[in-house]
C-alpha cells in the first residue's frame, strides 16, 4: 500500500508588522547602498532569480498576444507577482530559500488589497494620459489640422508635431512622477505591513518624498545600470531585473523598517 501524495507545503507568509507605518529619512549615500544589497540578495539565490525571469518573459508574451485584456492584465497582476518576489526577498534576507513559488505567492492573503492596488495604478494612469491628451489637443490640435488641411508649410507642421510629442512625454513625466512615487513601494508596504492600498501608496509616497537625495542617487545609478545590461542583447536584464526588484525590498527596509536587511 502506497503512502498518500503529501501536498507541497505552502510558501509561508510572514505576519504583517504590528508597529504603525512611519517612514524616515535616510543619508544620501544609502542610495547606492540599496543597489549593493540588492546584489547580495541576487547572488544568494541566481539560478532562482533567472528562472523566475524566464517564467515572467512567457507570461508577458502570453498576455501580450491577447490584444487590450492582456495588456490591462498585465497592468493589474503586476503588484500581485511584486508581492511575491518581494516575499522572496524577505525569505533569502531570513535565511531561508528563494523559490520559483514565490512568483505566486501573491495570489494568497493578500491578493484583493494587491489586485486593488493595481486597478487604483491603472486608473490614475488612464486619468493623466487622458489629461496630457486633452491639453495637446486643445494646445496644438488646431494649429496642426489648419497646417495639414491646406498643406501648406509641412515644416511648421512637423516641428509642431515634434514640439507637441515632446512636451507631451514631458508633462506626463511629471504628472506620472507622484504615481510612480506612490507606487514604488506599495506592494511592499501592503505584503510586509499589512496596510490596505490607499494607505500603502499614500505611505508610499511619503517615504519616497523624504528621500529625494537617496533616490536621485539610486536612479542615476540604475540608469547606468540599465545600459551596461542593455549592450549584451539585453541579457544583462537576467540580472538587472531581479536586481531592481530586491533594491526595492531594501529601500524598503531601510526606509520603513530602520534598516532591517540582515
Amino acid at each position: 500500500m502506497t503512502d498518500p501524495v503529501t501536498p507541497a507545503p505552502a510558501i509561508p507568509i510572514p505576519p504583517p508588522l504590528a508597529s504603525p507605518v512611519t517612514s524616515r529619512a535616510v543619508a544620501a549615500g544609502r542610495g547606492s547602498a540599496w543597489w549593493s544589497e540588492a546584489w547580495r540578495l541576487f547572488a544568494a539565490a541566481p539560478g532562482p532569480w533567472l528562472l523566475i525571469v524566464l517564467i515572467i518573459l512567457v507570461l508577458n508574451v502570453v498576455l501580450l498576444v491577447i490584444p487590450v485584456v492582456g495588456h490591462l492584465a498585465m497592468q493589474l497582476l503586476y503588484p500581485v507577482f511584486t508581492g511575491g518576489l518581494l516575499l522572496g526577498c524577505r525569505a533569502i534576507d531570513r535565511g531561508q530559500p528563494l523559490t520559483v513559488n514565490h512568483l505566486f505567492a501573491g495570489f494568497g492573503e493578500r491578493t484583493g488589497p494587491l489586485l486593488i492596488l493595481g486597478l487604483l495604478s491603472l486608473v490614475i494612469a488612464t486619468v493623466i494620459t487622458l489629461a496630457v491628451a486633452g491639453i495637446l489637443l486643445v494646445s496644438f490640435g488646431a494649429a496642426l489640422f489648419t497646417h495639414l488641411l491646406q498643406m501648406q508649410n509641412l515644416f511648421t507642421a512637423a516641428m509642431a508635431v515634434g514640439s507637441a510629442v515632446l512636451i507631451g512625454v514631458s508633462l506626463f513625466l511629471l504628472l506620472a512622477l507622484p504615481l510612480f512615487m506612490a507606487m514604488w513601494y506599495a506592494p511592499a508596504l501592503i505584503v510586509l505591513h499589512g496596510l490596505e492600498p490607499w494607505e500603502a501608496m499614500k505611505a508610499s509616497f511619503a517615504g519616497c518624498l523624504k528621500n529625494v537625495l537617496p533616490f536621485t542617487i539610486y536612479s542615476l545609478i540604475g540608469f547606468v545600470l540599465a545600459i551596461v545590461a542593455s549592450i549584451p542583447l539585453m541579457l544583462g536584464w537576467f540580472v538587472l531585473g531581479p536586481m531592481t526588484m530586491a533594491s526595492i525590498y531594501t529601500g524598503y527596509c531601510d526606509i520603513f523598517e530602520d534598516g532591517a536587511v540582515s
